[in-house]
């Protein structure tokens, strides 16, 4: 991948890293799903799975995450998000994106219930404790976040989505802006 590279991060671990300039809206990588995890295709140690990073995706299917995207940390000011489009997951600038600057997400966002754990991404946003449910964050971040939810998500929690946009009261939250590049 010439346009991101993998390397040491102060957040945790490894790090996905652009490797140049990344306009709002462009595509930063393609996302391989194609590793299922489920009863018929366990996780393989043998096959160096057992350092691993699983998303957890519609109707309960998990991926296993490949390389790079498997070392994209999770922030709580995060300068990337995940869209589909035509089959294909890209990760996407949500903002521009300097050569040399670690690629972040939320993991929070498309996710509902899992573990709680201590966040280390020294963003002035930092929320300390990350408690791995979307509806669990403070609302005004539910909001911030609304346009960036998947289809699938929003199919899976039509309830709380729908009471979520009531809350927006008006706001014009029904985009995530425009995506380039892919």
């Amino acid at each position: 991948m010439p346009d991101v590279t993998v390397a040491d991060s102060g957040i945790h671990g490894l790090g996905v890293f652009a490797a140049r300039d990344f306009a709002e809206g462009e595509t930063i990588l393609a996302v391989d799903e194609s590793r299922l995890v489920d009863d018929r295709h366990p996780l393989r140690p043998e096959l160096g799975e057992h350092d691993y990073h699983c998303d957890y995706l519609a109707g309960g299917r998990v991926v296993l995450m490949r390389w790079p995207e498997r070392h994209i940390n999770s922030s709580c000011d995060p300068n990337a998000c995940y869209r589909w489009g035509g089959g294909v997951r890209r990760l996407v600038a949500r903002r521009p994106i300097g050569a040399g600057e670690e690629v972040t997400t939320d993991y929070i966002i498309d996710c509902h219930g899992g573990e709680v754990w201590r966040c280390r991404c020294g963003s002035g946003r930092c929320r300390g404790t990350i408690v791995s449910s979307f509806f669990e964050l403070p609302l005004g971040l539910q909001l911030e976040y609304l346009p960036l939810l998947s289809e699938w998500f929003i199919a899976e929690h039509p309830g709380e989505v729908a009471a979520l946009r009531r809350a927006a009261g008006g706001r014009d939250i029904s985009t995530a802006g425009p995506v380039r590049g892919g």
